[in-house]
Protein backbone atom coordinates (compact mmCIF):
# COMPACT_ATOMS: atom_id res chain seq x y z
CA UNK A 1 0.00 0.00 0.00
CA UNK A 2 1.26 3.52 -0.74
CA UNK A 3 2.33 5.66 2.17
CA UNK A 4 -0.24 8.04 3.67
CA UNK A 5 -0.21 11.46 2.01
CA UNK A 6 -1.25 14.77 3.56
CA UNK A 7 -4.95 15.47 3.24
CA UNK A 8 -6.17 18.72 1.69
CA UNK A 9 -9.11 20.88 2.68
CA UNK A 10 -12.45 20.76 0.90
CA UNK A 11 -11.91 24.27 -0.45
CA UNK A 12 -8.49 23.38 -1.83
CA UNK A 13 -9.93 20.26 -3.44
CA UNK A 14 -12.63 22.37 -5.11
CA UNK A 15 -9.99 24.82 -6.29
CA UNK A 16 -7.89 22.02 -7.77
CA UNK A 17 -10.92 20.43 -9.39
CA UNK A 18 -11.92 23.69 -11.08
CA UNK A 19 -8.36 24.46 -12.16
CA UNK A 20 -7.79 20.96 -13.53
CA UNK A 21 -11.03 21.16 -15.50
CA UNK A 22 -9.92 24.47 -17.00
CA UNK A 23 -6.46 23.09 -17.80
CA UNK A 24 -7.93 20.12 -19.63
CA UNK A 25 -10.33 22.35 -21.53
CA UNK A 26 -7.41 24.49 -22.69
CA UNK A 27 -5.32 21.47 -23.64
CA UNK A 28 -8.19 20.09 -25.72
CA UNK A 29 -7.96 23.22 -27.86
CA UNK A 30 -4.41 22.25 -28.75
CA UNK A 31 -5.07 18.51 -28.87
CA UNK A 32 -8.70 18.09 -29.98
CA UNK A 33 -8.41 14.36 -30.58
CA UNK A 34 -6.26 12.91 -27.78
CA UNK A 35 -5.61 9.21 -27.98
CA UNK A 36 -3.15 6.41 -27.45
CA UNK A 37 -0.05 6.71 -29.64
CA UNK A 38 0.66 2.98 -29.53
CA UNK A 39 -0.61 1.35 -32.70
CA UNK A 40 -2.79 -1.70 -32.06
CA UNK A 41 -5.76 -3.64 -33.41
CA UNK A 42 -7.02 -5.29 -30.25
CA UNK A 43 -6.56 -5.46 -26.49
CA UNK A 44 -3.74 -8.00 -26.65
CA UNK A 45 -1.71 -5.93 -29.12
CA UNK A 46 -2.17 -2.86 -26.92
CA UNK A 47 -1.16 -4.78 -23.80
CA UNK A 48 1.95 -6.14 -25.49
CA UNK A 49 2.87 -2.75 -26.94
CA UNK A 50 2.48 -1.09 -23.55
CA UNK A 51 4.77 -3.66 -21.95
CA UNK A 52 7.34 -2.85 -24.65
CA UNK A 53 6.96 0.91 -24.08
CA UNK A 54 8.68 0.84 -20.68
CA UNK A 55 11.82 3.01 -20.94
CA UNK A 56 11.16 3.32 -24.67
CA UNK A 57 9.38 5.77 -26.96
CA UNK A 58 6.03 4.94 -28.48
CA UNK A 59 7.50 5.70 -31.90
CA UNK A 60 10.15 2.99 -31.46
CA UNK A 61 7.56 0.50 -30.20
CA UNK A 62 5.44 1.21 -33.28
CA UNK A 63 8.43 0.37 -35.45
CA UNK A 64 8.86 -3.00 -33.73
CA UNK A 65 5.33 -4.31 -33.26
CA UNK A 66 4.50 -4.97 -36.96
CA UNK A 67 7.26 -7.59 -37.09
CA UNK A 68 6.36 -8.96 -33.67
CA UNK A 69 2.67 -9.37 -34.46
CA UNK A 70 3.49 -10.59 -37.95
CA UNK A 71 5.44 -13.44 -36.37
CA UNK A 72 2.98 -13.97 -33.50
CA UNK A 73 -0.44 -12.75 -34.72
CA UNK A 74 -2.41 -13.36 -31.52
CA UNK A 75 -1.99 -14.13 -27.85
CA UNK A 76 -2.09 -17.89 -28.36
CA UNK A 77 0.68 -17.69 -30.94
CA UNK A 78 2.73 -15.55 -28.57
CA UNK A 79 2.17 -18.05 -25.76
CA UNK A 80 3.79 -20.70 -27.97
CA UNK A 81 6.58 -18.33 -28.97
CA UNK A 82 10.32 -18.73 -28.68
CA UNK A 83 11.90 -16.34 -26.20
CA UNK A 84 15.09 -15.91 -28.25
CA UNK A 85 13.08 -14.99 -31.34
CA UNK A 86 10.95 -12.55 -29.37
CA UNK A 87 14.06 -10.99 -27.84
CA UNK A 88 15.63 -10.53 -31.25
CA UNK A 89 12.54 -8.84 -32.70
CA UNK A 90 12.14 -6.39 -29.81
CA UNK A 91 15.85 -5.77 -29.20
CA UNK A 92 15.73 -2.09 -30.16
CA UNK A 93 13.16 -1.29 -27.42
CA UNK A 94 15.75 -1.83 -24.69
CA UNK A 95 15.67 -4.25 -21.74
CA UNK A 96 14.64 -6.77 -24.39
CA UNK A 97 15.43 -9.91 -22.38
CA UNK A 98 13.17 -8.89 -19.50
CA UNK A 99 10.46 -7.67 -21.88
CA UNK A 100 10.55 -10.89 -23.90
CA UNK A 101 10.22 -12.90 -20.69
CA UNK A 102 7.26 -10.78 -19.59
CA UNK A 103 5.54 -10.97 -22.98
CA UNK A 104 5.83 -14.74 -23.09
CA UNK A 105 4.72 -15.21 -19.47
CA UNK A 106 1.87 -12.72 -19.87
CA UNK A 107 0.57 -14.42 -23.02
CA UNK A 108 0.71 -17.84 -21.37
CA UNK A 109 -1.12 -16.54 -18.29
CA UNK A 110 -3.89 -15.06 -20.45
CA UNK A 111 -4.31 -18.34 -22.31
CA UNK A 112 -4.21 -20.46 -19.15
CA UNK A 113 -6.23 -18.25 -16.80
CA UNK A 114 -8.54 -16.33 -19.15
CA UNK A 115 -9.04 -18.65 -22.14
CA UNK A 116 -7.08 -16.32 -24.39
CA UNK A 117 -9.07 -13.15 -23.65
CA UNK A 118 -7.35 -10.13 -22.10
CA UNK A 119 -9.11 -9.54 -18.75
CA UNK A 120 -11.12 -6.38 -18.14
CA UNK A 121 -10.40 -5.56 -14.51
CA UNK A 122 -7.52 -3.85 -12.74
CA UNK A 123 -7.13 -6.77 -10.35
CA UNK A 124 -6.89 -9.39 -13.10
CA UNK A 125 -4.65 -7.29 -15.32
CA UNK A 126 -2.14 -6.45 -12.61
CA UNK A 127 -1.97 -10.13 -11.68
CA UNK A 128 -0.43 -10.80 -15.09
CA UNK A 129 3.38 -10.93 -15.42
CA UNK A 130 4.89 -7.57 -16.36
CA UNK A 131 1.67 -5.60 -15.89
CA UNK A 132 1.48 -2.73 -13.40
CA UNK A 133 -1.24 -0.15 -12.81
CA UNK A 134 -0.05 2.15 -15.58
CA UNK A 135 -0.18 -0.61 -18.18
CA UNK A 136 -3.52 -1.85 -16.86
CA UNK A 137 -5.02 1.65 -17.06
CA UNK A 138 -3.80 2.06 -20.64
CA UNK A 139 -5.54 -1.16 -21.62
CA UNK A 140 -8.72 -0.45 -19.66
CA UNK A 141 -9.13 3.06 -21.03
CA UNK A 142 -8.11 2.50 -24.63
CA UNK A 143 -9.06 -1.09 -25.41
CA UNK A 144 -12.21 -1.45 -23.31
CA UNK A 145 -13.38 2.14 -22.76
CA UNK A 146 -13.31 1.52 -19.01
CA UNK A 147 -12.15 4.61 -17.11
CA UNK A 148 -8.47 4.47 -16.29
CA UNK A 149 -5.88 7.18 -15.69
CA UNK A 150 -2.40 6.00 -16.60
CA UNK A 151 0.39 7.76 -14.70
CA UNK A 152 3.60 7.77 -16.73
CA UNK A 153 6.61 10.04 -16.22
CA UNK A 154 4.91 12.94 -18.05
CA UNK A 155 1.72 12.71 -15.99
CA UNK A 156 3.65 12.41 -12.73
CA UNK A 157 5.92 15.35 -13.49
CA UNK A 158 3.29 17.72 -14.90
CA UNK A 159 0.69 17.03 -12.22
CA UNK A 160 3.33 17.98 -9.66
CA UNK A 161 4.27 21.16 -11.52
CA UNK A 162 0.59 22.08 -11.70
CA UNK A 163 0.24 21.51 -7.94
CA UNK A 164 -2.52 18.98 -8.45
CA UNK A 165 -0.76 16.53 -6.13
CA UNK A 166 2.03 16.61 -3.57
CA UNK A 167 3.05 13.00 -4.17
CA UNK A 168 5.78 11.35 -6.22
CA UNK A 169 4.13 7.93 -5.82
CA UNK A 170 2.34 6.98 -9.07
CA UNK A 171 -0.43 5.17 -7.19
CA UNK A 172 -1.13 8.21 -5.03
CA UNK A 173 -0.90 10.55 -8.03
CA UNK A 174 -3.47 8.41 -9.83
CA UNK A 175 -5.75 8.56 -6.80
CA UNK A 176 -5.34 12.32 -6.42
CA UNK A 177 -6.02 13.10 -10.08
CA UNK A 178 -8.97 10.74 -10.34
CA UNK A 179 -10.54 12.43 -7.32
CA UNK A 180 -10.55 15.73 -9.24
CA UNK A 181 -12.32 14.40 -12.35
CA UNK A 182 -15.40 12.51 -13.45
CA UNK A 183 -14.44 8.92 -14.41
CA UNK A 184 -15.32 9.54 -18.05
CA UNK A 185 -12.51 12.12 -18.19
CA UNK A 186 -9.76 9.97 -16.71
CA UNK A 187 -8.40 8.44 -19.91
CA UNK A 188 -8.37 11.68 -21.89
CA UNK A 189 -6.74 13.52 -18.99
CA UNK A 190 -3.81 11.12 -19.11
CA UNK A 191 -3.48 11.52 -22.89
CA UNK A 192 -3.66 15.31 -22.71
CA UNK A 193 -0.96 15.59 -20.05
CA UNK A 194 1.26 13.19 -21.99
CA UNK A 195 0.80 15.14 -25.22
CA UNK A 196 1.52 18.39 -23.39
CA UNK A 197 4.66 16.88 -21.91
CA UNK A 198 5.93 15.81 -25.30
CA UNK A 199 5.09 19.05 -27.10
CA UNK A 200 5.61 21.86 -24.58
CA UNK A 201 6.33 20.90 -20.96
CA UNK A 202 9.49 19.02 -21.89
CA UNK A 203 11.38 17.79 -18.85
CA UNK A 204 14.78 19.34 -19.60
CA UNK A 205 13.64 22.37 -21.57
CA UNK A 206 10.04 23.40 -20.79
CA UNK A 207 8.66 25.97 -23.21
CA UNK A 208 6.84 28.03 -20.59
CA UNK A 209 6.67 31.03 -22.94
CA UNK A 210 4.66 28.95 -25.44
CA UNK A 211 2.52 27.14 -22.86
CA UNK A 212 -1.23 27.64 -23.18
CA UNK A 213 -1.77 26.64 -19.55
CA UNK A 214 1.11 28.65 -18.04
CA UNK A 215 -1.31 30.99 -16.28
CA UNK A 216 -2.64 28.02 -14.28
CA UNK A 217 0.79 26.61 -13.44
CA UNK A 218 2.52 27.74 -10.22
CA UNK A 219 5.83 26.45 -11.55
CA UNK A 220 5.57 28.52 -14.72
CA UNK A 221 4.88 31.65 -12.71
CA UNK A 222 8.08 30.99 -10.79
CA UNK A 223 10.15 30.51 -13.95
CA UNK A 224 12.58 33.39 -14.56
Amino acid sequence: MPRTEPTISASERRSRRNRFSTILRELRKQFPDPGCALQHHDAWELLAATILSAQCTDARVNMVTPALFGKYPDVRAMARGDIDTISDIIRSTGFFNAKAKNLLACARAIVERHKGAVPRSMEELTALPGVGRKTANVVLGNAFNIPGLAVDTHVARISGLLALTESCDPVVIERDLCALLAPEDWTDASHLLILHGRATCIARRPKCGDCIIARYCPSARNTP
